[in-house]
């Protein structure tokens, strides 16, 4: 199954067959093991549970659920698949799942930018600074009418950005180690360094 948890290392860039610099992000990644699997007849889907790391003072339900695949995880995830196939608990895997090409989805929570203005956050412009322009040109403009006098739910305004869970889909492996267990997407993954990366390759 390729699907992977990991730790963001930061970027880097390898030279292609072509001579060409290649943007890369460097993942420490795996291995990963089955905590749980669950299936249609006994949950109403089917999916593979897996842990990463190893974590400390463990809660006793942790522990309890973990026990019999024999871990002490820092992370635990759940992938959708299609098939179970011969999945059990305590199976395990890592980068040597992936090859050089594969298209795989990477997701983090993006870096927190703390309290931004409008502009910041949502690429408003600013008001003008002469010709009858007052106070402050960063401020939000009107936000409201006449109608219906209220504020609809949603609107976009100044606010806590980032720190958020972004995915960013069809990223092409371009280096694998297996000796390292590190895995290398083409371009940007969010999040920041030493951020939990969660790589998905073929599991919903």
């Amino acid at each position: 199954m390729k699907a992977l948890l990991g730790t963001k290392i930061g970027m880097t860039q390898i030279i292609g067959e072509d001579g060409a610099a290649i943007p890369v992000t460097l993942i420490q990644a795996g291995p990963v093991t089955v905590t749980q699997v669950k299936s249609v007849e006994s949950d109403g889907y089917n999916a593979v549970q897996v842990a990463y790391g190893e974590g400390k003072n463990l809660s006793k339900a942790v522990a309890g659920h973990v026990k019999s695949a024999k871990v002490s995880p820092k992370e635990i995830r759940e992938f959708r698949i299609d098939d179970l196939g011969e999945i059990k608990v305590g199976d395990s895997w890592d980068v040597t799942e992936f090859t050089l090409g594969d298209s795989v989805d990477a997701t983090g929570i993006s870096k927190g930018k703390g309290w931004a203005g409008t502009i910041k956050r949502h690429n408003f412009k600013r008001h003008r600074k002469t010709h009858g322009g007052k106070g402050n040109t960063r401020k939000v403009g009107s936000i409201g009418s006449m109608y219906p006098q209220k504020i609809f739910k949603g609107k976009r305004m100044a606010g806590h950005m980032g720190a958020e869970q972004v995915t960013v889909r069809n990223l092409t492996v371009a280096y694998v180690s297996a000796a390292d267990n590190l895995i290398g997407v083409k371009g940007a993954v969010p999040g920041p360094k030493k951020g939990l990366i969660v790589i998905n390759g073929g599991a919903k």
